[in-house]
């Protein structure tokens, strides 16, 4: 069926989609306003200090040195360009859906569409990668307190030695149950969990620094800016997560001033926090034995805290630390992948079953078992090795599209009501772009090959069932609203 230029760029109105949320969570089982504040930024924290921190060092300083630091740095620069954007966003556009409705609402269906499956991408694969991850740190740890660890066929990943990743699957199938008897108590855990892994960072960051070396800087960029920006491309994956943020428009109070002040203050934390773990890390260990550790399989910061203290306790409490930061990770981003199949459900861009809410609970259960079956069989039978930089490749491409749906909806709704607007407009969006798509560069060909096969995958599925099930698209085909739906359409272009 012929497919044109015009169904695909058919946008949301914004009052639409507004109504459509206000509408929902009006009524007894639809989703509620449970969260605060705090606990939106606790939950932005969570998804954001996980398991990258935790080893991404190993990997980072080999390719920029001591300059490591200012890699971390760059990336929380492109991370805060595209923050600011969502900030006004967010504010405009306060519903469930993140990237997925602001695209919807500036660039089209078809584009809302693909981004929608970027998320997809950067949420089930980043789920998938820590949960591998948490099966890892628990073998760490059982083996520091008790001696005993679980056999490598059904604790490692296929392809490292692996056949079925047990902990994996544990790990998100319990989380899944978690996030299915409800928001509240889901958000109540995640706020226990992350005191307990910034204590975790804050206390490496402490002992590190009684073995801070001035000289370990001397050969500050061995491999020169080109090497700090690859690294850059590499620890970005530590500042994955934040706009899991946006995705809980629909459960937080106040969400026009909430979810803005909650991912600007997520983004300080953790950007305050990484630059000081890296500085701490560096300065306690020279940069030529963090490539050595990592290929040996140890944990960077584990290590560098025995060397430190000449003790056994640093595995332990390190290893405890990751195993409850990693649950807490796959927690948070089942939640935010869970939000967005909840948005294209409503749109009818996927099946009903991913926006039923329970009654009783007030949670979509039926979505949260499917993404946790599908994302747990991932972690547990599939070779992750490329992952980590998918990951990566799917997050720029969204905040490709969230700084052009500022553009574009500053010009098609000027009069929109905006609490944040973005500074310095248009060139915090523009430059935001730029350093996405220099970032998204600089990841290696192989990333750039699965990425647009999965695009291939996303743009099929959408001619097979998304654009035959559009809500919009059968609003506009119904009689007595398709002139309005048409005018309105062409009044925004």
């Amino acid at each position: 069926m012929r497919v044109t230029a015009r169904q695909l760029c058919r946008r949301k109105p914004l009052e639409s989609m507004i109504g459509e949320a206000e509408s929902e969570a009006s009524e007894p089982g639809g989703l509620r306003r449970s969260m605060g504040l705090t606990q939106l930024t606790l939950l932005g924290i969570s998804s954001v200090v996980g398991t990258g921190i935790f080893f991404v060092l190993g990997t980072a300083v080999p390719k920029a040195g001591p300059g490591v630091v200012l890699s971390f740095v760059v990336a929380a620069v492109v991370a805060g360009l595209a923050a600011l954007c969502y900030v006004e966003l967010a504010g405009a556009i306060p519903v469930a859906g993140s990237t997925y409705s602001y695209t919807y609402a500036s660039l089209g269906e078809g584009a809302a569409y693909l981004v929608a499956w970027c998320l997809i991408l950067e949420y089930g694969v980043a789920v998938s990668t820590v949960a591998v991850s948490w099966g890892q740190y628990l073998n760490e740890l059982t083996d520091a307190l008790f001696g005993f660890t679980l056999p490598d066929a059904i604790s490692q990943p296929p392809g490292a030695g692996g056949v079925v990743n047990i902990p994996a699957l544990v790990v998100v199938l319990l989380c899944s149950l978690l996030l299915a008897r409800g928001t509240r108590e889901s958000a109540r855990l995640n706020a226990v969990m992350v005191c307990v892994k910034l204590s975790v960072l804050v206390l490496f960051v402490a002992v590190a620094f009684t073995a801070f070396r001035a000289g370990h800087f001397a050969d500050f960029a061995p491999h020169g800016a080109s090497g700090i920006g690859v690294a850059a491309s590499a620890v970005f994956f530590s500042y994955v997560g934040f706009d899991t943020v946006a995705t809980a428009s629909e459960e937080v109070r106040n969400p026009r001033r909430t979810i803005p002040l909650a991912l600007l203050l997520t983004l300080g934390a953790v950007t305050v926090l990484y630059i000081l773990v890296s500085l701490a890390a560096v300065g306690a260990q020279p940069a030529g034995r963090f490539g050595a550790q990592a290929h040996a399989g140890e944990a960077v910061l584990a290590e560098i805290l025995r060397d430190v203290t000449g003790a056994g306790w640093p595995v332990v409490l390190l290893s405890a630390g990751a195993v409850v930061s990693i649950f807490s990770v796959v927690l948070v981003t089942l939640y935010g992948q869970t939000r967005i199949l909840f948005s294209m459900a409503r749109d009818g861009l996927v099946p009903e079953i991913f926006r039923r809410v329970d009654r009783k609970r007030h949670t979509p259960v039926g979505n949260t078992w499917v993404v946790g079956a599908g994302v747990g069989a991932l972690a547990a039978f599939v070779p992750l090795q490329y992952l980590a930089d998918l990951t990566s490749m799917g997050t720029l491409v969204a905040f490709v599209a969230v700084a052009a749906a500022v553009v574009v909806l500053r010009r098609i709704a000027p009069d929109a009501p905006r609490p944040y607007r973005v500074p310095l407009y248009p060139v915090v969006p523009i430059v935001s772009a730029a350093s996405c798509l220099y970032l998204a560069w600089l990841l290696p060909g192989i990333t750039w090959a699965l990425f647009g096969g999965w695009l291939v995958l996303a743009a099929a599925l959408y001619l097979v069932f998304g654009r035959r099930h559009s809500a919009l698209r059968e609003r506009a085909a119904a009689p007595g609203h398709a002139e309005a739906d048409v005018s309105t359409t062409a009044a925004q272009a």
